[in-house]
């Protein structure tokens, strides 16, 4: 069932569990962009396509909220935003070990290789380098789990972008079989649970935050008092 945070004219906030895409890929399965436009179609008894934009895009092992356009003007006023970064990203995590700081901030240079689908860290000679940056703040560190929450306001969105530089500082993310160990789960413990924007027509600034629910993995959630 679709889980809508936010609906008018203009646009559409939701929540996209882990293991769904953001949109069509190889493997065919279901994706955001499909069912939100099949919600629509029935709600508004709609005939023919249905128009919606994708402004962003979360990996499909990410969970967390999105929003989609419903027009073509609020997807060009988005994707704008989008560029000039005023939309703000802030994810949780669960990394391995105890992180050295509190606080901080990661700046890399970073390269994909396309036919492994994984990014690593490189230097900025590199022709195909692309420069990354995240700040970070440590919520909980858990003893006996070795593990730390972390929350990460994400500067600028490389591919793998997060997963990547904790996990080339000895601190992979919970459940990352592709840049560190498999959990037994299978879930990989991130998520996007704070979006910012300014609404593309009233210009008005809008934030949603959701959080996943308290269980598995996170039940790290439990010893935290609040997440801003």
């Amino acid at each position: 069932m679709l889980n809508i945070l936010y609906e008018d004219n203009h646009i559409i906030v939701v929540v996209k569990e882990p293991k769904i895409p953001s949109q069509a890929d190889k493997t065919h399965d279901l994706d955001m962009l499909t069912i939100i436009k099949q919600y629509l179609k029935e709600k508004y008894n709609k005939p023919g396509n249905v128009y919606l934009g994708l402004v962003h895009r979360l990996d499909r092992s990410v969970g967390g909220v999105m929003v989609f356009a419903k027009t073509s003007k609020a997807a060009s006023r988005l994707s704008e935003q989008v560029r000039n970064k005023t939309i703000s990203k802030k994810y949780i995590a669960i990394v391995k070990g105890k992180m050295e700081k509190e606080k901080g901030s990661m700046q890399d240079y970073l390269v994909k290789n396309e036919r492994l689908n994984r990014s690593m860290v490189t230097n900025k000679e590199n022709s195909k380098a692309k420069y990354a940056e995240l700040d970070y703040e440590v919520l909980y560190y858990d003893k006996i789990r070795n593990m730390s929450l972390v929350k990460i306001n994400l500067k600028t969105g490389r591919h793998h972008q997060i997963r990547v530089q904790f996990s080339s500082r000895g601190h992979s993310l919970c459940g990352d079989s592709k840049y560190g160990t498999r959990s037994r789960t299978g879930k990989l413990a991130l998520w996007s649970y704070k979006l910012e924007f300014n609404h593309p027509i009233t210009k008005e600034r809008m934030s949603f935050t959701y959080l996943p629910k308290a269980e598995s993995i996170w039940n790290i959630l439990n010893d935290v008092n609040k997440i801003d």
